[in-house]
C-alpha cells in the first residue's frame, strides 16, 4: 500500500515562507555587493527584523500561506506576487522613512530581491506540486495498473480544467494525453505540455495506435453533423466516447469519474437547430385559448411547453390518461408558474363529453396530437384505432365548426402514406375526412360569406425518444445485457426530435390557410439495425460480441421503409425550407362521409375483417402487410 503524505501544518508552511524571505534577501544583498560578505552583512540584521515584521502582517492578511502547496494554482501564484510587490514598497518606504544609510533599501537592492524572493517561493510550491504529481503517476499509478490513454475535445479553459482534474484524480485511471481543437490545433502546438490536434479522421487513426481508449467532450461541437462525423470515426476506430457535464455543474465543484456520461443517441439524430418565425407565430397565438388533444403523450406535452412561450390566455390538456396528465400539469406548473393550463380528462371517441369540453371552455385553437400509433397492437385491433382516430378526429372536428374554432390543426405520420398497416390507414381515414371536410365547407361559404375553420395536417416521420419508440426500447434491452431486437436488418426510419417536430407543427399550423398537408423535412433515413450497433458501441460495447442483436422478424403490418408521399403526391414549397405543402388526392365530402359513418359504424360492433375491409375501400392503396387481411389485399369482400 502507497504511503499517504499528509498535508503539511499551515504554521509549518508559513515559517518556511519567512526563512525564504530571509535567504532571498540576503542572496540579493551577496549579489548586489558582490560577494564582498563585508559589505553583504552590513546592517543585514536590522533589515530581516523589517522583513520579518512586514511579511508576517502580510502572510497573515493575504493568507498566502493558507492554500494546500501540492495544489498550487495561478490563484496562489498570484496572491505571492502581490504579497512580494506589497513588501518592496514598503521596503522602498522604509528606506525614505527610517535608514541610517541611502542604501539601507535601496530600489536597485528591493528590484533584485523581489525577483529573487517570487521566484524561490512560487518555485518551491510548484517543486511540491510536480512531486506529488509525479507521485501519484509514477507510485500510485503502477500501485493501481496501468492508465487508460484520454483525449479531450477541446481546448478551452474548460477543457484544461478537466485535463488537470481527470490526471490528479486519486485513485484514477485516466490520463489526458491530447487535445482535440480544430481552431486551435497547428503545427506542434501544446498546451500545459499536452499537443493539440485537429478533428480529422486521419488524427483518430494515429491517436488509436498510440493507445487512445476514450474522447471525452467538455462541450460538444457546434455542427451537428460534423459532431456525429467525430462520434462515428472514433466508434469505428474502437475509441470510446464519453463527455463531462458543465463545469458549473460539477458536483461540489469536483469531478470524478462517476460523472463522465455516455454520449446519447439522440445527440447523433439532431439536426441543426431550425429557425422559425416567431413573431408570426406568437401574434397567431397570443392571448387564444387553445386546446391540446392527447396533451400527456410526447407530442402533445412538448407543444403544450413550447405553447406556453406564446403567451395564450388558456390551455386545456386534455387526455384520457389520468396519472400522466396529472403528472404533466404538476411539471407545468412548476417550471412556468402559471395558472392558465387547465387539465381536462376525457375520451376523444365520447362524443358529448367532447362536447363539454367545447361548451365551457370554447377553444379558439386547436392542436390535435391525440391518436393510437403502435402498429402492432392497432393490427389486433382494428376497430379500436378506427374508433380513437377516425371517430376521435371526426367528433373533434365537427365540434370545432360547431363552436367557431379558427384553426385545426391535426398531427398525422407518414404512415398514413401508402399504409401496409391498421394504424396508418385509420390516419389517412382522418387526414382524408378533415381534407375534404374543409372543402365542402369553404365551397358552401363562398355563397353565404360563412365563417369557415381551418383545417390543417401535419405529417411526419417518428420522433426520438417517444413513448414506446425505438431508441427507449434499445436501452432498456442494453441495461438488462441484451440481446438488443430489430426486426430486419434492412429496416429503416426517418428521424427528428420531439422539439423540431412540435416547432414544425407550429409553424405549419400558423402559415396553414385550411385543407393543405404539410410535410416536413426529415432528413435522411436511418438504418435501424445501424442505430443499435451505434447505441451499443456508445455504451463501451462491442456489437455481436458483448451485445448480441437478433433479428426478429417484420411485425404484422410493418413495412421496410417508411414513405412522406405516395407515388401520386408532389410537394410545393413553403416560405419555410424544412416545410412542404402534399399535393393529395381531393375527395368528395358527401361520398367520403358516408362511407366513414359506415366504417364507424361497423368499429363501433367490433367486427374485425369488415372494418379493415371498409379502410381498404376508403384508402385503396392501403395494402396490409399482415397476413391475416391477405384476403382483403387480393379484393376478396368478406361475407
Amino acid at each position: 500500500m502507497p504511503y499517504i503524505i499528509r498535508i503539511l501544518p499551515r504554521w509549518l508552511v508559513f515559517t518556511l515562507d519567512l526563512f525564504l524571505v530571509c535567504f532571498s534577501l540576503l542572496l540579493a544583498r551577496t549579489l548586489k555587493y558582490n560577494f564582498h560578505w563585508h559589505y553583504v552583512f552590513m546592517g543585514i540584521k536590522s533589515m530581516l527584523i523589517v522583513a520579518v515584521f512586514l511579511n508576517t502582517i502580510l502572510f497573515y492578511v493575504f493568507k498566502s500561506y493558507a492554500g494546500i502547496v501540492r495544489f498550487t494554482n495561478l490563484e496562489d501564484t498570484s496572491r505571492l506576487v502581490i504579497v512580494n510587490a506589497i513588501a518592496s514598497f514598503f521596503y522602498l518606504a522604509v528606506n525614505i522613512f527610517y535608514s541610517n544609510s541611502k542604501d539601507f533599501f535601496s530600489l536597485q537592492l528591493v528590484t533584485i530581491n523581489f525577483f529573487i524572493c517570487t521566484f524561490i517561493i512560487i518555485s518551491y510550491r510548484l517543486t511540491v506540486r510536480y512531486f506529488f504529481h509525479f507521485y501519484k503517476m509514477h507510485v500510485e499509478g503502477k500501485t493501481g495498473g496501468a492508465r487508460k490513454k484520454v483525449v479531450v475535445y477541446n481546448a478551452s479553459a474548460d477543457g484544461v480544467h478537466t485535463k488537470n482534474v481527470l490526471n490528479s484524480l486519486p485513485g484514477g485511471d485516466l490520463q489526458v494525453v491530447a487535445f482535440l481543437d480544430d481552431v486551435l490545433s497547428g503545427s506542434g502546438k501544446m498546451l500545459e505540455g499536452v499537443p493539440i490536434y485537429n478533428t480529422s479522421e486521419e488524427t483518430i487513426v494515429k491517436l488509436k495506435s498510440e493507445g487512445v481508449e476514450l474522447l471525452i467532450f467538455v462541450q460538444k461541437m457546434q455542427e451537428k453533423d460534423a459532431f456525429a462525423a467525430m462520434v462515428d470515426n472514433c466508434l469505428l476506430h474502437g475509441i470510446r466516447v464519453q463527455q463531462v457535464p458543465a463545469v458549473k455543474d460539477w458536483l461540489n465543484g469536483k469531478l470524478d469519474t462517476q460523472q463522465l456520461q455516455n454520449i446519447n443517441i439522440e445527440d447523433l439524430l439532431e439536426r441543426e437547430v431550425i429557425k422559425i418565425h416567431n413573431e408570426a407565430i406568437y401574434t397567431e397565438l397570443k392571448d387564444k385559448r387553445i386546446l391540446v388533444t392527447g396533451a400527456a403523450g410526447s407530442i402533445g406535452s412538448e407543444l403544450v411547453r413550447q405553447l406556453l412561450n406564446y403567451s395564450p390566455s388558456l390551455i386545456i390538456l386534455c387526455d384520457q390518461a389520468e396519472t400522466p396528465t396529472h403528472e404533466f400539469l404538476l411539471e407545468v406548473q412548476e417550471k412556468h408558474k402559471v395558472s392558465n393550463v387547465k387539465a381536462y380528462l376525457g375520451d376523444i371517441t365520447d362524443r358529448q363529453r367532447m362536447e363539454h369540453l367545447f361548451e365551457v371552455y370554447n377553444p379558439q385553437i386547436v392542436f390535435h396530437a391525440a391518436a393510437y400509433k403502435h402498429v402492432p397492437l392497432m393490427e389486433d385491433n382494428p376497430s379500436i384505432a378506427v374508433l380513437n382516430n377516425v371517430l376521435g378526429t371526426k367528433n373533434l372536428a365537427e365540434l370545432s365548426v360547431l363552436y367557431d374554432v379558427e384553426k385545426f390543426v391535426m398531427v398525422s405520420t407518414d404512415k398514413a402514406v401508402n399504409p401496409t398497416n391498421v394504424m396508418g390507414a385509420s390516419k389517412r381515414i382522418a387526414e382524408i375526412f378533415t381534407q375534404s371536410f374543409f372543402k365542402y365547407l369553404a365551397g358552401n361559404a363562398e355563397n353565404n360569406d360563412a365563417f369557415v375553420t381551418k383545417f390543417v395536417t401535419t405529417r411526419f416521420g417518428n420522433v426520438l425518444g417517444s413513448n414506446g419508440s425505438v431508441i427507449p426500447r434499445f436501452k432498456q434491452q442494453l441495461a438488462k445485457g441484451g440481446p438488443i431486437t430489430v426486426t430486419h436488418p434492412e429496416i429503416t426510419r426517418y428521424f427528428m426530435t420531439i422539439p423540431e417536430a412540435c416547432v414544425l407543427v407550429l409553424e405549419a399550423g400558423v402559415m396553414g390557410h385550411g385543407g393543405e398537408i404539410f410535410v416536413f423535412d426529415m432528413g435522411s433515413p436511418v438504418k435501424i439495425a445501424d442505430l443499435a450497433k451505434k447505441v451499443i458501441r456508445l455504451s463501451g460495447k462491442e456489437p455481436d460480441v458483448d451485445i448480441k442483436i437478433v433479428y426478429t422478424g417484420l411485425r404484422p403490418g410493418e413495412k421496410l421503409y417508411e414513405e412522406l408521399l405516395n407515388n401520386a403526391e408532389n410537394t410545393r414549397p413553403t416560405y419555410h425550407s424544412k416545410i412542404m405543402i402534399a399535393d393529395v388526392r381531393q375527395y368528395n365530402f358527401s361520398e367520403i362521409s358516408k362511407k366513414i359513418d359506415n366504417l364507424i359504424k361497423c368499429a363501433q360492433s367490433h367486427y374485425t375483417l369488415e372494418t379493415v375491409q371498409l379502410m381498404k375501400e376508403l384508402v385503396p392503396e392501403f395494402v396490409s402487410n399482415n397476413t391475416a387481411y391477405q384476403k382483403i389485399n387480393a379484393g376478396k369482400t368478406i361475407d
